[in-house]
């Protein structure tokens, strides 16, 4: 299968746009695949320069109900009149970052007919599944780092049931897609034990000069005691992400906007 990064925090070329967000097309055997959508229409004008058709997309995922992943859903919807949005039935929770700012989707969307609410798991096909995990043990804990939900009234720490991983089963090999991995990196790959792993590690708010240099070495140990290939970007960090190389060597790439990969 081959990944095509539409967008990211960073590109590689200077006629590749870049934002804070996350958009990957993805063409296996049986699909072409879009996996979440940044924060505005430039995976659009991406794919375009790209020469990627995404009105010819089949099938369309959404990682979870933040802005820099499904914030282009209306401009895909309009571009693209075919592909069913596979997306949690928890997407359109009222979700906020920690100063307080709506980060959610547009809450105008949630009508659309082309929207197929996602529970905890769902095969779509013999080479794709999507899963939420909500009722695993996530045997690693987690911090939200100030991101919250509104709920009665009241923002609490968001616990992300609104996030879900995508399975691609290939040619005897299982990739797993994940948007930021906000249950935790280490549960994932525990719960998946994949081949490869594509997506954000949500590091980026540890800083390896200072007070996150030990959680950033233990992940780098726990991520190699697992015979997977990283594939990474948007929220682990650039600083983040050179600090882990260090440890990671050819088993971690970083992936910028423009990029394209074969798994």
């Amino acid at each position: 299968m081959k990944i095509t990064v539409l967008c990211e925090n960073t590109t590689c070329s200077r006629s590749i746009g870049a934002e804070h967000g996350l958009s990957l097309y993805i063409r296996t055997e049986r699909h072409k695949l879009l996996f979440d959508m940044g924060q505005s229409d430039l995976f659009l004008k991406n794919a375009q320069a790209l020469g990627i058709d995404l009105a010819e997309v089949d099938i369309a995922v959404v990682s979870h109900g933040h802005y820099d992943h499904g914030g282009g859903l209306g401009a895909f919807l309009d571009i693209n009149k075919k592909a069913p949005v596979y997306i949690s039935k928890h997407a359109f929770g009222e979700h906020y970052n920690g100063e307080g700012k709506y980060i959610g989707l547009d809450p105008l969307l949630l009508d659309s007919t082309r929207l197929i609410p996602v529970d905890d798991y769902l095969r779509i096909d013999g080479e794709l599944e999507l899963f939420s995990c909500n009722e695993r043990e996530r045997k690693y804990g987690t911090d939200p780092f100030g991101l919250g939900i509104k709920k009665d009234g009241n923002i609490i720490p968001d616990e992300f049931l609104h996030e879900q991983y995508l399975c691609i089963s290939e040619n005897g090999k299982r990739t797993v897609i994940s948007g930021c991995s906000h249950k935790g990196i280490f549960n994932i790959m525990g719960w998946f034990l994949p081949d490869v792993l594509v997506g954000g590690f949500h590091f980026m708010k540890l800083d390896p000069m200072s007070d996150g240099e030990g959680n950033l070495t233990k992940a780098a140990e726990l991520l190699m005691r697992y015979p997977a290939e990283y594939y990474t970007g948007h929220c682990t960090g650039e600083t983040q992400f050179a600090f882990l190389k260090g440890f990671m060597g050819d088993k971690l790439h970083y992936i910028s906007s423009g990029n394209t990969v074969t798994v």
